[in-house]
């Protein structure tokens, strides 16, 4: 009971609703937190890996803060792990389960090598409300579509959250560690990083002050709100479920006790959460869905692959004031609105007839709350060509839509400076966030409409109805 236990942190950055400390600290062994920059990291996008950088920060500080602290190491996990092993005489290592194709292939091979040595190798739930294996539809498969799901899942019982631990007890002699600058996270940020960084609330206390926030005053009427970019109407959430700063039981609770206290928008809350849970559940069971087709069927749909219309929508700059508005929202503040998302997803895959996939991997890229089950649901859903997906011949236009929840034009102005004589900073800033070989200006001219609504359109429903014939 000597030897220590490591604690192999990944997604999981918080104290509390945290499954594998919790029996980590209940073995009674000395515990050696540690975080791996192994390859599977290495690869994410510029701003998702920026802004894992400021949760390791937040999380290693808030472990010295208990008498403990985070070691860091770079490279394949079973290698370093192993040296740690070597370096401590640890007993073995806990972590929490991934249910992506890749870091399920690296848990499976770790697991599998620790325990050839007789060593502890323990994976844990705390990622997701429902292990993906355990939501069967009535003949035993996984569920493709969305309210089946939640009314299978809905009356299930969630596990109460368990408390922040206050003390881990560590070993008596720590081992190295790597310095978390020398990783160089925000490398491919550049000059973007200033930009973003006001707008992340980064580490667990602040994701517990932004649920706080939003079952004071916005949950009120979340299901109606929510769908208007210029409003505060969201719970912001996803930045902090994205690196485990706040466990989605904790969020659970929270919001079932809201419901519980007849706050009108709870219940829609929670059926936001479970979509989440949903994304995970189709890439845990069908994981082709984050790299091609979901259906096969849409394999031969004339998508292009980049191009220069796609390049114009990835600038904001496609001349629809709400499709801008909402890319360079992403520039300045790291996320997007919901709404938004679906928006300059369909106007990529159906106005412009561009493959998703060059959407879901600009995304990637960019998003600082960028989770890969739910970019993927979210852009195939928008496609038409995944589970659950909006029919093909539903196609947002932007303009009906910038009317129906945007009607005073606040959110295109806010972040789109060429529509305003009164530019706000919010504005300006897009053009200090983006690269400067766009050479992009506030004097650049606004651009035309790249393509005529109704015309993108008709072009599109034309390739629909070519394929189904």
């Amino acid at each position: 009971m000597t030897q220590p236990l490591i604690l192999w942190f990944r997604r999981d950055l918080r104290l509390a609703d945290n499954p594998m400390l919790t029996s980590a600290v209940a073995s009674g062994r000395p515990l050696l937190p540690v975080f791996i920059l192994d390859s599977e990291t290495e690869t994410l996008g510029a701003a998702a890996k920026w802004r894992l950088g400021l949760a390791i920060e937040a999380f290693g500080a808030r472990l010295e803060g208990i008498g403990s602290r985070l070691i860091l190491r770079r490279g394949p996990a079973l290698v370093e792990l192993e040296s740690l092993i070597a370096e401590t005489g640890a007993a073995g290592a806990m972590w929490t389960r991934a249910y992506d194709p890749e870091g399920r292939a690296r848990d499976t091979a770790v697991k599998s090598a620790l325990k050839a040595r007789g060593l502890i190798a323990e994976s844990h739930p705390g990622h997701v409300l429902f292990e993906p294996w355990t939501v069967e539809t009535g003949q035993g498969g996984c569920f493709k579509v969305y309210t089946p799901f939640w009314k299978a899942v809905r009356g299930r019982p969630v596990p109460q959250p368990s408390p922040a631990q206050v003390r881990l007890p560590g070993p008596a002699t720590w081992p190295g560690s790597d310095r978390l600058g020398d990783w160089r996270m925000g490398a491919a940020m550049r000059r973007g990083a200033a930009v973003v960084l006001p707008w992340q609330a980064v580490g667990e206390a602040a994701a517990n002050d932004r649920l706080r926030r939003f079952l004071a005053g916005p949950i009120q009427d979340y299901r109606e709100a929510r769908d208007y970019p210029a409003r505060d109407a969201t719970s912001r959430l996803s930045e902090n479920l994205t690196y485990g700063e706040i466990g989605a039981r904790t969020i659970w609770h929270a919001g079932w006790r809201a419901m519980e206290e007849g706050k009108a928008g709870a219940e829609h809350f929670l059926k936001e959460l479970v979509w989440r849970d949903f994304a995970w559940h189709l890439l845990y069971h069908t994981p082709h869905i984050a790299t091609r087709n979901w259906r096969e069927d849409w394999d031969s749909f004339p998508w292009a692959g980049d191009n220069p219309l796609a390049e114009a929508w990835r600038r904001g700059m496609t001349g629809e004031p709400l499709v801008d508005a909402a890319m360079r929202e992403m520039y300045v503040t790291g996320t997007m609105h919901n709404r938004g998302r679906m928006i300059v997803a369909s106007y990529l895959t159906k106005h412009l007839m561009t493959h998703w996939k060059v959407g879901l991997d600009w995304f990637a890229e960019c998003l600082t709350d960028w989770d890969p089950a739910s970019n993927a649901m979210g852009w195939q859903w928008a496609a038409g060509s995944g589970p659950d997906a909006a029919p093909y011949f539903r196609i947002f236009n932007p303009a009906t839509q910038a009317e129906k929840f945007d009607p005073e034009g606040t959110y295109r102005r806010r972040f789109v400076a060429e529509l305003s004589s009164r530019t706000g900073s919010e504005a300006m800033s897009y053009f200090d966030a983006v690269p400067r070989s766009w050479h992009l200006d506030p004097k650049t001219p606004y651009p035309k409409p790249i393509v005529a609504l109704e015309a993108g359109r008709e072009r599109a429903l034309a390739a629909y109805a070519s394929r189904k014939s």
